[in-house]
């Protein structure tokens, strides 16, 4: 089989062809039956649907550009249109759209940067309002559209183009229209030199930016264009698609056909709001003398380049600016400090001679006093600014994610000032704030360590890290969903997340693992000529079954997976053609794609075999499956139930040990391995789906509990399987634990109030410091307290509070029906807890047997008919509250525990007395 799409037919026909955290019943599984031959299926057409509701029209705006028929990569172009008004609109808001980015202002303010990351054939036109920054008169809109060329982490590919549709409404007047059109007049910026390389891998734009070549005030009223400045052209595209479908020869990428499954559409998430930071500090200053041109090193990083000389600073927290007195031929180095790492755009001003030069450099984490205090040590992550005259304000034009920045100015004798040094953040406009609050100091740092982390990774788009690549992942990245609706109660992002993930499905029928990403799509071409195993990780697309899935259970909205559902379909089929003839799936040697679960625990990659078809049951099971009856599709919804039953089965006969009573990622080649391998994914997938063979779980759950040296434990992003199985089995104090140690302990939560991609990360380097792995705070929610929905919309949940050692908890989840607040109070066996559900949302409420060992007292507020089964009933005269003992509506007496029926619409407490 041919596993390699071409570059044109993935654009033409590539698209179409989450883990839950429920589990069923606490039932003990049987042994499977013998297993069948293996079933197998070709790649089948599916139906492509496009949803309509989601179609944006700007007619009769024209998409437009300079005058060119040649656009280099990392071209800025300026656009101005003047309007005038007899009095000032009381509305004017339309839409926006730029490729690759934009920055739109009105008389001279800036007023947004957009758009959101997309695939290239859905791009999404951003809302605007603009009508706080317009007067009576001459008014004057300027629009900076930056077009990459270059493709990025979050820029596939595209084509140059700017189109914008404003409508005006006035208080006594006729409303009227401001459309793109050739009546704009256009320029060239050439302070950002056309045709700059780009600045590492997955990022294209490595800004230069010349001050005495920029046309002051231009976006402003009091500007004159100059002879340099031409009518916009019109290019020839429709007003519904976006700029990938313009009649624009792309030389760089051969893009010339229009792609057919194509649609303009309206932005899908909120705006992101923008914040002015200070710095903290400087935190150290130092002197460069330089032994070959500083351009050159930045270019070419050339070896032996510089000395650095330390140097006393001015480090009072009460300094506005710092006044350098340079030679012209040393260069020096200003280092800034902000109290938490963040992401944004850095700026600072500068009153220094024409011609002065600064190397702005970022970094997420830094070591004052270190063998290295030059910054330039993360993917050549600066930007040059080259002063005019006077005064600059330079802001860089893309963001950056970072705790430091480092200003590097040379090309100047006499004085320079430096001052105003902070950011501009970015941050997701969240419906609500996290509510929760831990009397344990450490647990709580962690969790808001994770909170500024979800701030930085989840933006437009769910990433792994800002700082390094900005594609979103499933897998691993997507855990952060479960954090986004429990803690920050938002379902945009994740509606977005499984539609735009979804679109970069190739036509095999395999996910790319991150879309949209640029590099993806060169992985294609690598993997085809073997130069990395960075082939499109097929678990990913696994634990995409589950993020759509879990989207449904949190939401109970089923329209966003109309169009995702049909790629799970092909998806599906696609991973039926590599099956194995002994019933499994493999991790080696399938083409193209690869198979990656962990970086962490494994030895060998055969060992994943394991993880990756136990992960591939529970998919088929629980999240695939059920989205066809949701679908209707039983035919199926029967036929992945019965390839997950086979798969199982040929699981068990190749890693089940009876003597270990647990899964043995190398049992197959043990004779020859001598040593026994273990891993958290297997083990942990286990139990979390009832996969043990006769229900036998018990010691994989004392191995995750305690992990033996053998067994492979994940990195941080994937330690959240480890514990969801831990808290299935009613061991939550060894999670509690981890949160007080293992993450406590981090570098990165304890310096920079952010989760780090691994366990310990180190300052000056390219590792990243906020990373995706932020599974203690939706473990508080989902395991601590144990609120999980059982019904779509949390019309049901499953409240089953295992909150161990720790004091006091507080906290808030926000689901779609309101929030459901949850108060302990206490220790085990002596402890209050306090329940309060919104209207709608019906509650089992699950108790352990130690919790509950002694006498306990249910109070309802208001009174609420309890269970029948009550043993008493009286009314406490002080409180006017119902007081019931407590009684169970059922026992499980293998789990020990107690269940209890709670009403929606109503607030329980529970005090429970250790006699």
């Amino acid at each position: 089989m041919d596993f390699t799409p071409s570059r044109r037919g993935f654009l033409k026909n590539g698209s179409l062809g989450g883990l839950s955290l429920l589990w069923n019943p606490p039932t003990a599984p049987q042994q499977p039956a013998e297993a069948t031959p293996p079933t197998t299926a070709a790649h089948t057409p599916v139906p492509i649907t496009i949803a309509a509701n989601k179609a944006l029209d700007l007619s009769p705006a024209r998409w437009v550009w300079y005058p060119m028929e040649r656009c280099l990569a990392n071209t800025m172009v300026f656009f101005r249109k003047e309007i005038y008004f007899s009095g000032k609109p009381s509305k004017a808001s339309g839409y926006v759209l730029g490729d690759s980015r934009y920055i739109f202002y009105v008389n001279g303010q800036r007023v947004q940067f957009g758009p959101a990351p997309a695939d290239p054939r859905f791009a999404e036109a951003d809302p605007i309002d603009i009508t706080p920054f317009l007067r009576t008169g001459k008014n004057v809109l300027g629009v900076q559209v930056l077009y990459y060329g270059h493709g990025e982490g979050t820029w596939p590919m595209g084509k140059p183009g700017l189109i914008a549709k404003i409508d005006f409404e006035f208080y006594d007047e006729v409303g009227q229209s401001i459309i793109t059109d050739n009546s704009w007049g256009t320029h060239i910026a050439r302070s950002w030199r056309p045709g700059q390389y780009r600045r590492s891998f997955l990022r294209a734009f490595q800004e230069e930016c010349d001050a005495r070549l920029y046309p002051r005030n231009w976006n402003d009223v009091n500007f004159t264009p100059f002879e340099e400045w031409l009518p916009a052209s019109e290019l020839e595209g429709a007003a519904n698609k976006p700029a990938i479908n313009l009649r624009f020869d792309d030389y760089a990428n051969d893009l010339s056909e229009p792609v057919e499954l194509s649609q303009l559409r309206m932005r899908s998430v909120p705006l992101l709001e923008e914040s002015k930071v200070p710095i903290f500090q400087l935190a150290e200053s130092a002197s460069v003398r330089w032994f070959r041109p500083p351009i050159e090193y930045f270019e070419s990083l050339t070896k032996g380049a510089f000395q650095i000389i330390k140097l006393p600073l001015n480090n009072e927290k009460t300094a506005q600016n710092w006044t350098l007195n340079l030679d012209g031929e040393r260069g020096a180095l200003l280092t800034f400090e902000f109290s938490e790492q963040l992401v944004g755009f850095p700026s600072f001003t500068i009153d220094a001679p024409s011609g002065t030069t600064i190397e702005l450099m970022v970094q997420e984490a830094h070591q004052v006093g270190g063998l290295n205090p030059f910054l330039n040590t993360k993917f050549n992550s600066w930007t040059r600014f080259i002063c005019r005259s006077g005064i600059n304000r330079f802001e860089t034009f893309d963001y950056e994610s970072f705790r430091w920045v480092q200003l590097h100015i040379h090309g100047a004798v006499g004085n320079v000032v430096v001052s105003n040094v902070g950011a501009r953040r970015r941050q997701y406009a969240w419906p609500q704030q996290p509510n929760i609050r831990c009397s344990d100091t450490k647990i709580q740092k962690v969790i808001d360590a994770c909170v500024n982390t979800v701030n930085n990774s989840a933006q437009e788009t769910i990433v792994d890290g800002m700082a390094r690549e900005r594609q979103q992942y499933s897998g691993d990245a997507s855990h952060q969903l479960h954090a986004i609706q429990s803690a920050f109660g938002d379902t945009k992002l994740h509606a977005r997340f499984i539609n735009t993930f979804s679109q970069g499905i190739t036509n095999e029928g395999y996910f790319l693992d991150c879309w949209p990403a640029y590099d993806r799509l060169e992985r294609l071409a690598q993997r085809q000529l073997s130069l990395t195993d960075w082939g499109p990780l097929l678990d990913h697309g696994v634990g995409f079954n589950f993020d759509c899935w879990n989207y449904y259970l949190y939401t109970g909205d089923k329209s966003e997976l109309t169009e995702v559902f049909p790629r799970l379909t092909k998806f599906f089929e696609y991973l039926l053609t590599i099956r194995q003839p002994n019933g499994l799936f493999p991790v080696e040697n399938i083409g193209i794609p690869s198979v990656w679960i962990d970086h962490s625990a494994y030895q060998q990659q055969r060992h994943k075999q394991c993880a990756f078809n136990l992960y591939i049951v529970a998919m088929f099971k629980k999240a695939f499956a059920n989205l066809c009856d949701l679908f209707d599709k039983d035919d199926l919804a029967r036929k992945a139930r019965a390839i997950a039953n086979e798969v199982h089965i040929a699981t068990i006969r190749s890693f089940w040990s009876t003597n270990q009573g647990m899964f043995v990622n190398n049992l197959p080649w043990l004779a020859d391995e001598k040593e026994i391998r273990l891993c958290d994914r297997s083990l942990a997938t286990a139990v979390l789906y009832d996969l043990c063979p006769d229900g036998l779980s018990q010691n994989s759950v004392k191995a995750l509990e305690t992990p033996p040296d053998n067994l492979g434990l994940s990195y941080p992003a994937n330690a959240t399987w480890r514990y969801w199985a831990l808290a299935r089995a009613g061991s939550t104090q060894a999670i509690i634990d981890d949160f007080r140690t293992k993450w406590f302990e981090m570098e990165s939560v304890t310096s920079n109030n952010t989760i780090g991609e691994w366990w310990h990360v180190k300052p000056d380097n390219s590792q990243q410091w906020s990373h995706c792995a932020v599974s203690p705070l939706y473990l508080m929610y989902c395991s601590v307290a144990g609120i999980q929905p059982l019904v779509a919309g949390f019309k049901k949940v499953q409240i089953r509070p295992q909150i161990g050692d720790i004091g006091q908890l507080s906290l808030s989840y926000h689901t779609v029906l309101g929030p459901i607040l949850f108060r302990s109070r206490g220790k085990l066996g002596n402890r209050i807890i306090n329940i309060k559900l919104p209207l709608g949302c019906q509650a089992e409420l699950v108790l352990s047997d130690k919790e509950a060992m002694g006498s306990a007292a249910l109070v309802a507020i208001p009174p609420v008919v309890v269970p029948s089964a009550s043993k008493a009933t009286k009314i406490d005269l002080k409180t006017k509250k119902i007081v019931v003992s407590a009684s169970t509506v059922s026992f499980n007496p293998d789990l020990g525990t107690k269940r209890y029926r709670l009403e929606g619409g109503k607030e329980y407490q529970f005090v429970f007395k250790n006699t």
